[in-house]
């Protein structure tokens, strides 16, 4: 009874570290850990000790005999990532894991090291869990919103709540006493990366990618165009995004671009909206799916069904609970590619794409449509979008396709952060390994980290961050270590008292659980997990009703050092 990994797998390797016979791979310190859709388990290797069940974040592993249905197809991908053998065999173990990623280790004596970590989202709490594992370190946590864990809580699908339990690992390490959030707090606005130094010996940066890359085609100022991920955000009830405009008033909606963003929308907005009230959907977007006359989205590519950017387990997931076709020219191109294909996952990819039905007239439920070679060359419309004209790709060949909303999923930029270097080409803060450097010496910029996608580019998923932020945190002690890091200039207390002074609603740890207990309440009431808020204001009020301490938590723990 081998173990399997399933489609909610986040490559956060908790699993690898904790198999006691190394049959999970690969791992973070192999060469295909970065790239890798998602990890597998060793059926031959495999002793069914469950260890990796219980360090799973995301409830992704079961033995194969309590796989669903629409789980089965995952025990074949796990055995397939294999090599085959003779019956029996087991392959030696190949991950140097110990050694290669050793936890970092304060090593001056009596010091205590403080990190301001900017940014909530996975890469942040990683950072601050990999921290926290040694004594003397204070962390402090600043994010913009109210509300932590970012992409988490606002990228994620709302009906993948298995990915969003990894908030629980996040939960349990904010409780640490030597944790502090400071949530509704703007670095750049509120306090300023200086002042930050003069209160911690570092500041690591986990601000993510937050910019789409746009679509430079005429007709993108057309309302009714817009981005995959800002609809995610107002799927998912993000303040910012709230009132975002998503004519849902019309029979088809084209996606250009197809990675698991692009199908991730495409499946919601073809969801059955009574699947979706028992997630943490928001309001708003939720009475919109009701009365949507929405019967078709199309998901475009620019190039041929082997190049398709989507995993493989979200392909899995998607076919399994949606309507999914090709028309019949693209599912000629999925045949050719199937025939020359060499790549094990392209192929099984392609296995998938040519068991699809070939699109007829479009009918009561609504259905996704995968088309492939179109290049965008211009939305159509007058005053809003009427649709879409593609060339084929490669040739002078026209394709139209009417739709009523336009969406682009064709990834994600960083932005500059005050008083950082920034690339603007690869869009990320330049660095080393996490170490900040300077672009023009190459020198590193003292006390300046970063991790995430604003570290490596949009690459990976939610648990990439992990073996990402050990190593730049990996770094941040060994510069400590050294005495290369200023020591802070003015007490914890200080930090605080200016911070409150600046950003009266700031929202610590406690404001945030009530936010917490408030959403689990209301959504508990309709059978959801929760009901989120989505205007700030409300976040703040229901904050501020949390039970206060005699003195701030920062203020006792600064007495007591």
């Amino acid at each position: 009874m081998p173990h399997v990994i399933t489609q909610s797998c986040c490559s956060d390797g908790s699993c690898v570290y904790a198999c006691p016979v190394n049959c999970i791979h690969p791992s973070p310190d192999e060469p295909g850990f970065a790239t890798a859709e998602m990890l597998y388990i060793d059926p031959v290797a495999c002793v069914d000790c469950g260890a990796c069940v219980s360090a799973c974040p995301v409830g992704a592993i079961a033995p194969d005999t309590k796989l669903t249905d629409k789980q089965l197809p995952f025990i074949e991908l796990n055995a397939a990532f294999y090599p085959e053998r003779p019956a029996g065999v087991k392959l030696p173990p190949t991950s140097k894991l110990a050694p290669v990623l050793p936890a970092p280790e304060l090593r001056r004596g009596g010091a205590h090291l403080t990190v301001a970590v900017v940014g909530s989202g996975p890469a942040g709490m990683y950072a601050a869990d990999e921290l926290l594992t040694q004594k003397g370190v204070r962390v402090n946590v600043f994010d913009r919103l109210p509300t932590p864990f970012g992409l988490v809580r606002a990228g994620v699908a709302p009906d993948h709540q298995h990915t969003k339990g990894v908030t629980r690992l996040f939960e349990k390490m904010s409780k640490h006493p030597r944790f502090t959030f400071y949530l509704n707090v703007e670095v750049g606005n509120h306090i300023s990366h200086a002042e930050l130094l003069r209160h911690h010996h570092a500041v690591l940066y986990t601000v993510g990618a937050p910019n789409d890359r746009r679509l430079d085609i005429p007709g993108m100022e057309l309302p009714g165009t817009g981005t995959a991920t800002e609809t995610v955000a107002w799927i998912n009830g993000h303040p910012d995004f709230a009132g975002l405009d998503v004519d849902l008033s019309q029979q088809r909606v084209v996606i250009v671009g197809n990675g698991n963003v692009a199908l991730d929308v495409a499946r919601i907005l073809t969801a059955d909206p009574d699947d979706l009230a028992r997630t943490d959907i928001s309001d708003t977007a939720l009475r919109a799916l009701r009365s949507s006359a929405v019967r078709e989205v199309v998901i475009a590519a620019r190039r041929r069904p082997a190049d398709s950017a989507f995993t493989l387990p979200e392909l899995i997931g998607l076919t399994s609970t949606a309507e999914v076709v090709l028309d019949a020219d693209d599912h000629d191109l999925v045949q050719q590619d199937l025939g020359n294909a060499t790549d094990p996952v392209a192929k099984a990819k392609l296995e998938i794409l040519a068991k699809l039905p070939i699109a007829s007239d479009i009918g009561e439920r609504p259905r996704i449509r995968l088309a492939y070679r179109l290049t965008p060359h211009r939305v159509l419309g007058a005053d809003r979008v009427s649709g879409a004209e593609f060339r084929r790709t490669g040739t002078d060949e026209t394709v139209r396709i009417e739709a009523g909303l336009l969406l682009t999923s064709i990834g994600y930029r960083g932005a500059p952060i005050a008083d950082l270097p920034f690339d603007e080409s690869a869009a990320v803060v330049p660095n080393r390994e996490g170490r900040v450097v300077d672009p023009r010496t190459g020198d590193p910029v003292a006390g300046a980290y970063v991790a995430g996608w604003i570290k490596r580019g949009p690459t990976g998923f939610i648990g990439t961050n992990k073996s990402c932020s050990m190593q730049t945190v990996a770094h941040l002690v060994d510069d400590f270590n050294a005495g290369l890091l200023t020591d802070p200039v003015d007490r914890p207390s200080a930090l605080d008292r200016m911070v409150r002074t600046r950003a009266p609603d700031v929202v610590d740890a406690a404001g945030w659980r009530a936010i917490d207990a408030a959403e689990t309440a209301r959504g508990a009431a309709d059978g959801r997990s929760r009901a989120k808020f989505t205007d700030v204001e409300d976040m703040v009020a229901v904050a501020a009703t949390a039970p206060r301490p005699t003195l701030p938590r920062r203020l006792l723990a600064g007495l007591l050092r």
